[in-house]
């Protein structure tokens, strides 16, 4: 007999392939991050602090939800930091469903919004994204009722990239005024593309992000949250005072004061690497999905060996099927120079 929740003991953990991920050994094009080290700043700062003597105090945040606002083109009183993004999606779940609610959550998705999703215990709705026609909205519309407490809106998505247009989101958002809309917008730098100016207007939106990806700190979890202040004040009532650390804090101060060494990086990665990949699969015929972030969703003929090929080169990407069950890859995209090298081993496997 255990102590805990029947339903909890009849899941499944969330567990991505971590183990053997060393980036001087490999080159990491599985998880859709960043494919070079933070900036000198960061390094400088963190190891500033480490030496200052105050590691054994507790976080003090001051100003920071400030600078994300500025950042953002938001409020102070909008904004929360997270222990990365994962924990706004858990807490807004969390604060929005009861068991036995409904959620509808697009897929293929984030895993991590079915996890949350079912551990509250919700009945989970899943219209199905599709190369063609992207996310969908009408089957989203369609799937609203009374029960519905909650729409996951992942802008872009993951494993796909698809792009979800501003007047969807919206849309959605006026149809159901009483259910949570959470929009996903960890690729935010990516894209540009955010409902952010919109909180005032719709307050069922909220908003997550992440300094994981283009600012390169997943290892030091740092996320936020934006919505409305009665929004973000009934969040602050679940997330701990001390669930950020303070060394992230120290790293998101730093990156946010150097922001170029992020904005050089996106530019390589959408303006070089992105049209040269999506050149060679053009090339050679190999289907893939439109993206609007850092990685391709491809479907070769030969998933298998080009996988087993590019880790034999010490290239690791990510095996994706989709909903039918083909089965593909998920290749995150780096500089001219590590897209050029992927390439050159892709070569090899046709």
């Amino acid at each position: 007999m255990s102590i805990f929740k029947s339903h909890i003991r009849q899941m499944g953990a969330y567990k991505p392939p971590l183990e053997g991920r060393n980036p001087h050994h490999h080159l990491l094009l599985d998880f859709n991050e960043r494919t070079l080290p933070v900036s000198k700043v960061i390094e400088d700062a963190l190891v500033d602090y480490i030496r200052d003597g105050s590691l054994q105090t507790y976080p003090f945040y001051g100003d920071i939800t400030a600078q994300l606002a500025d950042y953002c083109g938001a409020k102070d009183e909008q904004v929360m930091i997270t222990n990365g993004s994962d924990q706004g999606i858990d807490l807004i779940i969390r604060a929005s469903c009861r068991e036995g609610d409904e959620v509808i959550i697009p897929g293929p998705c984030f895993p991590m919004y079915n996890q949350c999703a079912m551990i509250e215990n919700l009945s989970i709705i899943e219209p199905a994204y599709t190369r063609e026609n992207g996310f969908p909205t009408e089957d989203v519309l369609a799937a609203i009722n009374d029960k519905t407490r909650l729409i996951v809106i992942a802008n872009p998505n993951n494993p796909s990239g698809t792009e979800v247009p501003r007047e969807d989101i919206l849309k959605i958002a006026a149809a159901a005024p009483d259910c949570t809309i959470l929009v996903d917008e960890c690729y935010f730098e990516y894209t540009k593309a955010t409902v952010c100016d919109a909180l005032d207007q719709y307050p069922n939106l909220t908003i997550t992000r992440t300094f994981s990806k283009t600012w390169g700190l997943p290892s030091i979890r740092f996320g936020y949250v934006l919505s409305a202040a009665e929004n973000i004040q009934a969040l602050l009532n679940i997330r701990g005072p001390y669930d950020v650390n303070q060394l992230a804090l120290v790293a998101a101060r730093a990156a946010l004061s150097h922001p170029e060494y992020t904005h050089e990086y996106v530019k390589e990665v959408m303006s070089v690497s992105k049209p040269i990949m999506e050149q060679w699969l053009d090339k050679h015929q190999i289907t893939y999905w439109p993206s609007a972030a850092n990685y391709l969703w491809l479907f070769p003929q030969n998933p298998e060996l080009m996988f087993n090929e590019l880790m034999a080169a010490h290239i690791l990407v990510r095996p994706k099927d989709d909903s039918d069950g083909n089965k593909g890859l998920r290749i995150t995209l780096g500089t001219q120079e590590q897209t050029e090298r992927l390439i050159q081993v892709l070569e090899r496997c046709l």
